[in-house]
């Protein structure tokens, strides 16, 4: 019977839709508010489709753990405008789980002596570098705006979502009505003017485009956590520190709480993620400060034994013998420890789509690129996808033209596209320069990052860079 029911529902017409919307992190959350906050498209019929449960957001945004979670992101001062004057989302975001900071330190495993110090506050009109929160913090935040914004609406006006239910094909329409068609698991179909992926980077919707996406894998994996640190650090500070493995990031949040994106191989991710809770805080506090050779060994013996408790001694003993002073004044706050089932890692890889756009197809987020971490500029990325969207619909409507045609999209590709590609080749030469300890580059990135630290006017360009500001 039930197969019965989902297939006369499958057979049933499609229901006509303007615009659907595959994906709902936080591109596509933000897509589906921005159509809708926004006058010029809140008339448009929109349906998001997210094939998880989105009660965990709603879940967050009325009651969250006390412990952060370890899906923690940047936003650039110009990501949090969009938010608040764009989307209207700030309002609903907690902002006890807010951490913005002004200061950033960057320096090389290689020389003690290679580090840049970034400190907006000495910047006319800088505000802060960014603002850390959790991904459900930002979910949250745009989820409990639409329901908001729904309330408001007039019924047929209203953004749809469905949850829990799956794309299971996408085809081009037949006949004199080309839309593409969106069958669902659950039997339901929708047909649509215009088809926006922002379902990540194996995109079921950039495949049905067939829009090629290129890159590689760095042969890396990124490993998270969340972290206390021993008392709180009033200077606001972010910290990344180049190794040969990849970049260790110690970020920011509220209180005395931490979070860090370590990049590093796949046989030191293996044992980062092994190493016993109480030796974790130790190993990382030697990452943030030892040269690379003690740090070898320290791996080694880890590798062997990622219980062996006298590695904490021998951890202690090789910072004990830097002192105290320069341990306050050069380096972060010890860490005390890390919040329990906090770690996990995932695969690092740079892929680009070769166009944001196919005739009646956009992509936005990771479905159009995925960038390494070293930045933390991926969800920025995302955030200034959808606003190039929106406004490529907006300009679309007011000449009248077809939202879903190539005549319109083809702005959205050309205001998109190329400023992502310089980030994206800037964050994938930066890793490169950084993962080898080979003499010359070390001595020539070394003598770079002195450089660039006597250069104030240097300093505040990369700033306004890094930050989003103009």
């Amino acid at each position: 019977m039930l197969r019965l029911i989902r297939g006369l529902a499958t057979a049933a017409k499609p229901k006509l839709q303007d615009i659907v919307i595959v994906g709902g992190g936080p591109a596509g959350l933000s897509l589906l508010l921005a159509l809708k906050n926004t006058p010029s498209t809140s008339h448009l019929g929109c349906t998001l489709v997210e094939g998880l449960s989105l009660d965990g957001v709603r879940k967050f945004a009325q009651d969250p753990p006390e412990n952060y979670t370890n899906r923690v992101v940047s936003l650039t001062p110009k990501s949090v405008d969009f938010m608040n004057n764009n989307l209207g989302s700030w309002d609903y975001i907690q902002t006890d789980r807010v951490k913005f900071y002004d200061n950033m330190i960057v320096y090389d495993s290689q020389d003690s002596e290679a580090r840049i110090e970034f400190d907006t506050s000495v910047v006319p009109g800088a505000g802060a570098i960014a603002a850390m929160t959790e991904v459900l913090n930002i979910q949250g935040s745009l989820l409990e705006k639409i329901e908001a914004l729904n309330e408001e609406l007039e019924p047929e006006h209203r953004a749809n979502i469905v949850e829990k239910a799956r794309v299971v094909d996408i085809k081009q329409g037949e006949g004199d009505l080309d839309w593409p068609v969106v069958t669902l698991d659950n039997g339901e179909s929708y047909q649509t003017r215009l088809l926006v992926g922002a379902d990540g980077q194996n995109s079921p919707v950039r495949k049905y485009a067939r829009i090629e996406s290129r890159g590689w894998p760095y042969n890396r994996f990124g490993v998270v956590g969340t972290l206390k640190l021993q008392y709180e650090d009033w200077r606001s500070v972010a910290w990344q520190r180049f190794l040969t493995t990849g970049p260790l990031a110690i970020l920011p949040l509220t209180g005395d709480n931490a979070t860090f994106v370590w990049s590093s191989t796949p046989e030191l991710a293996d044992t980062l993620l092994k190493v016993d809770e109480t030796i974790f805080p130790h190993l990382i506090n030697a990452a943030l400060v030892l040269e690379e050779v003690d740090l070898n060994y320290i791996y080694k013996a880890l590798k062997a034994n990622p219980n062996d408790q006298l590695m904490i001694e021998e951890i202690q003993w090789r910072l004990s013998r830097i002192p105290e002073e320069e341990l306050e004044e050069k380096y972060p706050v010890p860490i005390a420890e890390i919040v329990s089932g906090s770690r996990a890692r995932f695969p690092l890889k740079l892929l680009h789509a070769d166009t944001y756009t196919a005739p009646r197809v956009a992509l936005v987020g990771d479905a159009a690129h995925t960038v390494h971490p070293l930045a933390g500029q991926g969800l920025n990325m995302g955030q200034t996808d959808v606003a190039a969207l929106v406004e490529t619909i907006e300009t679309g409507i007011a000449r009248g033209q077809d939202i879903g045609s190539t005549l319109t999209l083809d702005y959205y590709t050309a205001k998109a596209w190329p400023s992502n590609h310089v980030l994206m080749g800037v964050c994938d030469k930066l890793h490169k320069i950084f993962s080898t300890d080979f003499t010359p580059i070390v001595m020539l990135r070394g003598f770079g990052f002195k450089l660039i630290n006597m250069f104030g006017s240097i300093k505040d360009m990369m700033i306004k860079a890094v930050s989003g500001n103009p």
